[in-house]
């Protein structure tokens, strides 16, 4: 499934980011805004990511279609939602791309696929469709499988959350480029990034 906000002439460099887990606390199989939360760091790293021009991109699987716990349907709801989470902190959600499938599923949904993480079929999908250059962009995300996804599309990475402390009993090509305590965190190395690059950030955040 995948849910375009916005359509860009040029390409351009965002932050693609796991939903549960990284951007909002990991409640599994929720899909009932009311009962999502943003996770520690998130509002302020979003701030400043927004202030810096760096839009947001979700990147999720989400197995519960093909489990039948829920439906697509479902699932826009939930980006609508993110989509007015991420704009109160001062920052923009560009797109918004879940997997549906589970090979072990229930149902039309119950198939391989080439979209489901640590495969990097949706961050391809969304650099084509919104005209993104993943040379130039971040993947931000909790798991290995977000890691191996981000690399395989040609982002920079960094783990978020409690398996940073696993980084180095992980095999080489799941370690990420960089690790951080929460988004905040990473969110400040990806400025600081691009702050080595191309010098200060016109409103970024110090």
């Amino acid at each position: 499934m995948a849910v375009i906000d916005t359509a860009l002439e040029e390409s351009r460099a965002v932050v693609f980011v796991d939903k549960d887990g990284t951007l909002i606390e990991d409640l599994p199989y929720n899909v009932d805004p009311a009962r999502i939360r943003l996770a520690p760091g998130a509002r302020t790293g979003m701030a400043e990511l927004g202030r810096a021009g760096l839009p947001l991109v979700v990147i999720t699987n989400q197995s519960g279609v093909a489990r039948g716990y829920f439906s697509e349907t479902d699932l826009e709801a939930v980006h609508r939602h993110l989509a007015e989470v991420v704009r109160d902190a001062g920052a923009e959600l560009l797109g918004f791309y879940a997997c549906p499938h589970l090979p072990e599923g229930v149902n039309e949904f119950a198939i391989e696929c080439d979209c489901r993480k640590p495969l990097p079929g949706l961050i391809h999908r969304a650099a084509e469709e919104l005209a993104i250059d993943p040379t130039r962009s971040w993947f931000i995300g909790d798991t290995w499988m977000d890691v191996v996804a981000g690399h395989a599309a040609g982002c920079r990475t960094i783990l978020v959350g409690p398996d940073v402390r696993t980084i180095p009993d992980l095999p080489i090509d799941q370690r990420p480029d960089h690790a951080a305590r929460d988004f905040l965190g990473a969110a400040k190395v990806v400025l600081a990034a691009a702050e080595t690059v191309a010098g200060p950030i016109a409103g970024a955040a110090r």
